[in-house]
């Protein structure tokens, strides 16, 4: 039985010291990408933790309202009003105005970057000058962007070159 402690003993302290070999062999931006990928994992984490305290204190419909508002901005480009009125529509949704308005508030969402892909769609289906394309955009009949985000989507997606 000591024999076999014995070599156990032996082992762990083998790997300790072939552990402090190889972090003394690293390279000063190997120990920066080290301590860099670590830190992403705890802020990571961080973020994580802070999402569930978050949900945990949602009604039912602000929690649903909010994985909605994640399902539709997976599948397309909606402004922040345009997604609001998506999920509050009886003909969408049909959340209170008041929990579609949280859900799309919780998000943090780039609207310029939904605006690009909304116009980027657009130009799949048909021609758009630059400034229709802003117009569709930014209408309150058509996607309800401002007229700041419609000009950064028609831009970025090549309407205005």
């Amino acid at each position: 039985m000591k024999k076999v402690l014995k070599w156990i003993l032996i082992v762990v302290i083998g790997f300790f010291v072939i552990g402090v070999i190889i972090e003394a062999t690293k390279t000063p931006e190997q120990k920066a990408a080290d301590a860099a990928a670590r830190d992403q994992r705890v802020a990571e984490q961080y973020e994580a933790e802070q999402e569930d305290a978050a949900a945990e204190s949602l009604t039912r419909p602000q929690k649903n309202a909010v994985r909605s508002a994640k399902q539709y901005l997976s599948m397309s480009g909606f402004s922040r009003d345009g997604l609001i009125h998506q999920l509050s529509s009886e003909y969408g949704e049909g959340y209170s105005v008041a929990d579609a308005t949280f859900a799309v508030d919780s998000l943090s969402t780039d609207w310029n970057q939904a605006a690009a892909r909304s116009a980027e769609n657009y130009l799949k289906m048909s021609g758009f000058s630059c400034k229709g394309l802003i117009k569709q955009l930014s209408s309150s009949a058509g996607d309800k962007y401002t007229v700041s985000q419609a000009t950064y989507g028609a831009q970025q997606a090549g309407a205005c070159n």
